[in-house]
């Protein structure tokens, strides 16, 4: 593939918003499996790269038991979503690589604003093994990481639904779940009153990944300018990528993902994507970041032939 487009790639080394610590140290794994260097195969420009400055835990304290570290990974977030819609005015592709989920609110946070100044909406595909679509108030452990799809839905915490100045990124009917197999009880009703399209499992089993990939690019197309991409490592099996602090046995294998992810590329809609919870302390000799280096080159058009 050949292309003059160019990406930005955006590092979060953000572990605040779970309750296994590493997360921080995912976009450095990336780097080191050689993630600029295959997307300049791929025939991408790679712009010099942004890292995104994290407190760490340890500098921090919080009495919070329903959104831990909420003014952290707020602010995290809102300097995020300013250097996401600074790229897309550059004319990149921001790549957002985290870090836990919560850095999600803040990178559909600026593809959306983006895309509002010029009266247009966007698409959402959600790949994860969890619903992400706790509030506070339904939350069994207080960690945002479980939450960003609920705000950006505008659902929840009032500051962490108005990043940017407005709540509701994304309409519910251009929002595609998928890859869910591990979900709280009062999430569950959460996400069925949300108007969300969740893909659990048992339907990728049942109708194989190209249907499932097929439906999902017509829900996240469906009026909008495009469709940001956020991909959770969980949502593949843990014998893919071990290196995740929320493993979910009976996941998406290699091979889906890739189909997933190639189906996105040859849309041609992709405007944005983060890759986030990849572990390395909990990985083996880094095999999860190789592992999603390809991943990501597929989402950006690498092919076989």
């Amino acid at each position: 593939m050949t292309t003059n487009k160019k990406i930005q790639i955006i590092g979060v080394p953000m572990d605040l918003g779970a309750s296994r610590r590493g997360t921080d140290m995912g976009p450095s794994a990336m780097r080191v499996a050689g993630l600029g260097s295959e997307l300049q195969r791929t025939g991408y420009q790679v712009m010099q790269e942004i890292d995104i400055p994290v407190p760490s835990m340890e500098s921090r304290d919080t009495d919070a038991r329903e959104a831990r570290f909420k003014a952290e990974i707020l602010s995290v977030c809102a300097n995020l979503a300013t250097i996401v819609k600074a790229s897309l005015a550059d004319g990149a592709i921001p790549l957002v690589v985290g870090g836990d989920h919560s850095i999600a609110m803040g990178s559909v946070a600026g593809v959306a604003a983006h895309h509002r100044e010029q009266s247009e909406s966007i698409g959402l595909i959600w790949f994860d093994a969890h619903g992400d679509m706790n509030v506070p108030s339904s939350s069994p452990s207080g960690n945002i990481h479980g939450m960003p799809l609920s705000h950006l839905l505008g659902i929840g915490d009032p500051d962490l639904a108005g990043i940017e100045g407005f709540s509701g990124k994304i309409k519910a009917d251009n929002v595609a779940l998928i890859g869910i197999r591990d979900l709280d009880d009062r999430e569950r009703k959460i996400i069925r009153e949300s108007g969300v399209r969740a893909f659990t499992m048992r339907e990728i089993d049942e109708r194989g990944m190209a249907a499932v990939a097929t439906e999902v690019l017509e829900i996240v197309n469906r009026n909008t300018a495009g469709f940001h991409l956020s991909f959770d490592v969980d949502g593949c099996d843990p014998s893919v990528m071990p290196g995740s602090g929320t493993l979910v046995p009976g996941g998406i294998s290699y091979r889906e993902a890739h189909l997933l992810l190639e189906y996105c590329a040859d849309s041609a809609r992709m405007t944005s994507m983060d890759l986030v919870e990849l572990n390395p302390l909990l990985d083996q000799a880094n095999i999860s970041a190789e592992r999603a280096v390809g991943l990501v080159a597929s989402a950006f058009g690498k092919c076989i032939l």
